[in-house]
């Protein structure tokens, strides 16, 4: 007859400590000489949340924590302790630390990490390793969870305890260094549309190019509110598709909202197109015509056509001077406003011809202004783009700090240090 498990009271510490140690073969990777590789189990104490919890009320004292990102409130409590929280099924990168009284749903694992290991490394720790190491380990079709013998088994990386104490102190200041830049970069993505929308407003009131009139004495006369007919044409002109199908077919979906900038196109062959389209010419300005998506407008210098939901549209003077004021808030807010006189989805021909533009009549002051914002907007979309590349950083950044923090790769690591070996046996 075969022989059962020995129960914990039963080992001795040096089974106790075989147990918890994880096999040299199923280490993830190399560690320092005086660390070791431990099952998660045989460091902390798992729990998870109760199936009839309270679900919460919006006067709650306690939080309330689910799979959902943000904890909500609740009346009563369960837990009151330091611990890490995991969703078990939902998004595995929803990781929380909490220390005092809260409430949790049952598929949440409340973790208290055993005395005195550290609770804030840990969590950098799930925080690192934990969604690659259950990516391929998730149960169930619908809704994948996470079994609790995966958190049981969980291979925990375990360096001496000063140590401990280093790699928190090294990461949050290394983490908070980061968190300035990108405070700073998010700043200047937030900012981005009020300061097009600035130099746009500068534009088109005459302000950009005051010195230019000065120097050329040009007087603001040469400025005249007009309405939209008189400054350009809306060319409808529906044809067949079936006679055009090499032909580049542009919808809304293909203009970017508020920049101008037209996105990855197909030709009418490719987009399957049947109903009738306007046929358009290089040179022309397209609109949006649909209502909330009044401000996606683009200037094309190829022959096309466009989707019924929108209009070919021919300047009088400088078409890209036009497609500016086109972009202003100024123009956006009008034709917003016309649309709201109206139940149709759409702003028709006769409430875009009665928009009011503000534009210079003069062409050479037409060629400066477009002049001085082509290098404006290049310098803001610049420093969008590199603010963008600047968090993509600061996200691999943090993962390369995490990954070098827990293969004791950060400069903290004193092999002199006694074996965490030692610092186990004792938790044990």
């Amino acid at each position: 007859m075969a022989r059962g498990k020995k129960k914990e009271s039963a080992l001795t510490p040096e089974e106790k400590l075989a147990q918890a140690l994880v096999p040299v073969e199923e280490q993830p990777y190399k560690v320092p000489e005086n660390w070791c590789w431990v099952s998660f189990a045989s460091i902390s104490q798992i729990r998870t949340g109760k199936k009839d919890a309270n679900y919460g009320s919006e006067d709650g004292q306690y939080p309330f924590f689910t799979c959902a990102a943000e904890p909500i409130r609740c009346d009563g409590y369960s837990f009151d302790c330091n611990a890490i929280l995991l969703a078990g099924n939902g998004d595995i990168n929803n990781i929380s630390r909490y220390e005092g009284k809260f409430e949790a749903y049952q598929r949440t694992y409340v973790v208290e990490v055993k005395e005195p290991i550290n609770t804030d490394l840990l969590y950098y720790y799930f925080k690192y390793r934990w969604f690659d190491y259950n990516k391929d380990k998730m149960f169930g079709t619908a809704i994948p969870y996470i079994r609790l013998g995966n958190l049981q088994t969980f291979p925990v990386p375990l360096a001496p305890q000063l140590e401990q104490q280093r790699i928190v102190e090294r990461i949050e200041y290394l983490f908070a260094k980061l968190d300035e830049a990108k405070e700073k970069a998010q700043s200047v993505l937030d900012s981005f549309e009020t300061r097009k929308a600035a130099i746009l407003h500068k534009a088109f009131t005459g302000e950009l190019t005051a010195k230019w009139r000065a120097e050329h004495r040009v007087g603001l006369e040469n400025w005249k509110r007009t309405r939209f007919d008189v400054v350009a044409e809306i060319k409808s002109n529906l044809v067949d598709p079936a006679d055009y199908q090499n032909f580049p077919h542009i919808a809304p979906d293909n203009i970017e909202k508020k920049t101008g900038v037209l996105l990855e196109f197909h030709t009418i062959a490719e987009d399957g197109v049947t109903s009738g389209k306007h046929r358009f010419y290089p040179g022309q300005i397209l609109y949006s015509k649909i209502r909330p998506y009044l401000s996606k407008v683009v200037v094309v210098d190829f022959d096309g056509l466009c989707s019924a939901d929108m209009y070919p549209i021919e300047a009088k003077q400088d078409a890209r001077c036009l497609w500016y004021y086109m972009l202003s808030e100024e123009f956006l807010e009008q034709a917003s406003s016309a649309g709201s006189r109206s139940v149709l989805p759409k702003i028709n021909q006769k409430e875009l011809s009665a928009l009011m533009v503000n534009l210079p009549s003069n062409a050479e002051e037409q060629y400066e202004i477009i002049r001085i914002l082509d290098s404006l907007l290049a310098k803001e979309q610049q420093a969008k783009e590199a603010a963008e590349a600047v968090l993509e950083k600061i996200d691999l950044l943090k993962k390369s700090i995490l990954a070098r923090a827990f293969r004791g790769e950060l400069g903290t690591n004193d092999p002199t240090e006694e074996s965490a070996l030692s610092l186990l046996r004792a938790i044990l």
